[in-house]
């Protein structure tokens, strides 16, 4: 008997350690909303588990009394005990920092500044966000600005659009940053240990000769595509009536099957369809099964509406369920963005977004179509779904965005990223940062919150500034003045991870000639210029047409079709807007 009640402490032991409890819950914020994504780490086990998209969660556990830790982007973390036999209604508070998220997001920083303001400009049924152009700065009084990084390359193309249509472009169309980095110019690799590799030039302006142009120029790691990790991409198409055209679906459709040419066996792609209803068109598939992918693509059709929130979040849904831990996992919207059902303003897409993208599921956007095209929605949706947007206005640019550049558009090595300059004004009396322009209603905000952007493998990304010299003589005598111009300082994050790193760099007042500078950068300059024109910026009053075509032609690579493709741009937009200026004068 005594033996007995011996064994009794160790088989209570053992059967509490066989126990299974199930402990549930739901997560909310301070106005009793459900969050989805909510990082949740069970203590007794260190194990990761995620809140649904209603907010609950089920997770079985042995213990019956444990603890957990929950966090998610934007909200103060959370430790609590709990009872595994109760229900759990946690509630999380909002940073105060983080109160204004959901407000217009900038991508650049300057202070104190009169924005010019400018008519709104209409195309058919096409929309588009106010832009507020740049302005100078004063380098005494503010020597600090800052501006986000992005892979974003949508407006070149759309531009080219309206160019090869025989029509002016709206202003807020050109965004200038995306014009300039189209080509992927000036890519130098980074040091052995580094992620990124930071350049800077010095230069004269060639469009106003009173001023210089700093031009820095950010290069982004090649990842080995060999030893990417697999690769999660749920295709979202859209599929209703308003892409039955030539330059819609069809196009897509011709776009993927190139895309998925290039899948591996360790990728998986799904693809959720909307049109009239969602569905989940193709379910989980294996990257080596290329017949049955490109087979399901081939035979979509465009008919019904267009529910846009609805088929982003099966979109989101199907991705988590097949979430690839470690791994790449994004949704590539293809669509017009004339989201008809559901959410369809771009503040009710950005809050549908901000949510999704908790889960750590990356957003690509392919814009296609024409009349009806929403760029502002599109560009909504890329921004606050940690991703890119790009614009298919035929098949070479389906070809450049999915195949040649496939890394650099659906492999990102880093993001939330912003760049911090600080301008010596001991060298400099002005400055004007050169697009990565702001929307009216961002800047209309009195809050001041600088939203990061992706960057993706082997980019290379190039921004302008222009410069009010502090002494008209200081860079006329010299070619190189011993004391620096400015210090970059670039912060990021790895994906997928919120802790932030660090990047600094010194600019050197390496001056040089303009027709002494890299060619490359010389290209860059003439797009750069082109931009300006057909935005109808007041900064390029001083330079013609003529101007653009020598330095372009002077400059460009006539074995890289694109370059010399920009040469004939340049000449079809000169006829355009020289025809618009006649028509004008006659008029007045």
């Amino acid at each position: 008997m005594k033996k007995l009640f011996a064994y009794i402490p160790l088989l209570l032991l053992a059967f509490a350690a066989k126990a299974q409890y199930y402990l549930r819950g739901e997560i909310t914020d301070e106005k009793s909303q459900p969050l989805q994504g909510v990082k949740i780490l069970l203590h007794s086990k260190n194990q990761l588990f995620f809140s649904g998209t209603s907010g609950g969660f089920g997770i079985t556990t042995n213990k019956l009394y444990d603890s957990l830790t929950l966090t998610l982007e934007g909200y103060e973390s959370k430790s609590v005990k709990v009872n595994s036999d109760l229900w759990q209604n946690i509630m999380l508070k909002v940073l105060p920092s983080n109160v204004n998220r959901n407000r217009p997001k900038l991508i650049s920083v300057t202070k104190n500044l009169n924005h010019t303001s400018r008519v709104k400009w209409y195309i058919d049924n096409e929309t588009y966000f106010q832009l507020v152009e740049n302005e100078y700065v004063n380098a005494v009084k503010y020597p600090n600005t800052g501006f986000s990084l992005n892979v974003n390359k949508a407006s070149y193309s759309n531009v080219r659009r309206f160019i090869n249509m025989n029509s002016t472009v709206p202003p807020d169309a050109v965004r200038m940053e995306e014009m300039v980095n189209y080509f992927n110019l000036h890519y130098r690799e980074p040091e052995k240990n580094d992620l990124f590799r930071l350049e800077s030039q010095l230069t004269s302006c060639p469009w106003d000769a009173e001023k210089l142009l700093l031009v820095l120029d950010v290069n982004a790691r090649k990842l080995d595509l060999s030893r990417i990790p697999p690769s999660n991409f749920v295709f979202l198409i859209d599929a209703s009536g308003s892409m039955d055209m030539p330059n819609k679906l069809p196009l897509l459709k011709a776009a993927f099957q190139l895309f998925v040419k290039n899948l591996r066996p360790i990728d998986t792609v799904s693809i959720v369809t909307y049109g009239g209803t969602v569905g989940i068109w193709l379910q989980p598939t294996s990257g080596s099964d290329k017949e049955k992918i490109i087979k399901s693509i081939e035979e979509l059709t465009a008919m019904g509406d267009t529910p846009g929130q609805s088929a982003i979040m099966a979109a989101y849904t199907l991705a988590n369920s097949t979430f690839i831990k470690g791994g790449i996992n994004r949704v590539i919207l293809a669509t017009d963005g004339d989201f008809n059902v559901g959410a369809a303003t771009e503040k009710e897409l950005d809050e549908l977004i901000t949510k999704e993208r908790q889960s750590g599921v990356y957003l690509t956007c392919l814009g296609v179509g024409m009349g009806n095209f929403k760029d502002s929605k599109l560009e909504t949706l890329a921004k606050r779904g940690n991703g890119n947007y790009a614009y298919i206005d035929d098949l070479k640019e389906a070809e450049k965005v999915l195949v040649k550049e496939l890394t650099q558009t659906f492999y990102a090595v880093a993001d939330d990223v912003f760049l911090n300059i600080q301008f010596n004004s001991n060298l400099v009396k002005e400055y004007r940062l050169i697009g990565f322009d702001n929307r009216r209603d961002a800047v209309s905000d009195s809050s001041i919150d600088l939203e990061g952007g992706e960057v993706g493998s082997g980019n290379s990304v190039l921004a302008y500034f222009e410069i009010v010299p502090a002494s008209d003589q200081l860079f006329k005598e010299v070619t190189f003045v011993k004391d620096k111009i400015a210090t970059v300082d670039m912060r990021y994050s790895l994906c997928n991870d919120t802790t932030h790193l660090r990047f600094i760099r010194d600019c050197p007042a390496n001056f040089l000639e303009f027709k002494n500078i890299d060619k490359e950068l010389q290209f860059a300059t003439a797009v750069a210029m082109f931009g300006l024109k057909v935005k109808q910026s007041k900064y390029i009053k001083n330079a013609d047409w003529m101007d653009i075509k020598t330095i372009a032609s002077e400059s460009y690579n006539p074995n890289v079709f694109l370059q010399a493709e920009f040469l004939q741009l340049v000449d079809k937009a000169e006829a355009i807007y020289s025809k618009k200026k006649k028509k004008k004068g006659k008029a007045d």
